[in-house]
């Protein structure tokens, strides 16, 4: 999927000319925007693994409104500072 873009350097060209010419050589063959466009890509979850993650949510909601119930825990208040 990656292109190499490679350019030589002409007689009595100059490095400053040399760069110029590289990157619009870069730019015309699409590489950067193509990795700048999957940069944060990540891939969906499989059903499966949605389905478990699931499962082991609920489960954990269960073990904890259990063990509410029972009093061997307290509430947990969220997004309140105390002063």
């Amino acid at each position: 999927m990656a292109t190499n873009v490679e350019v030589k350097k002409n007689n009595q060209e100059s490095t400053a000319n040399l760069i110029r010419r590289f990157t619009k050589r870069v730019q015309g063959s699409g590489v950067l925007n193509r990795l700048r466009k999957h940069r944060y890509h990540q891939r969906d979850k499989s059903p499966l693994v949605h389905r478990a993650g699931k499962l082991k949510k609920l489960a954990n909601k269960v073990k904890y409104e259990t063990l509410l119930k029972l009093g061997k825990i307290q509430e947990t208040v969220r997004g309140r500072r105390s002063r």
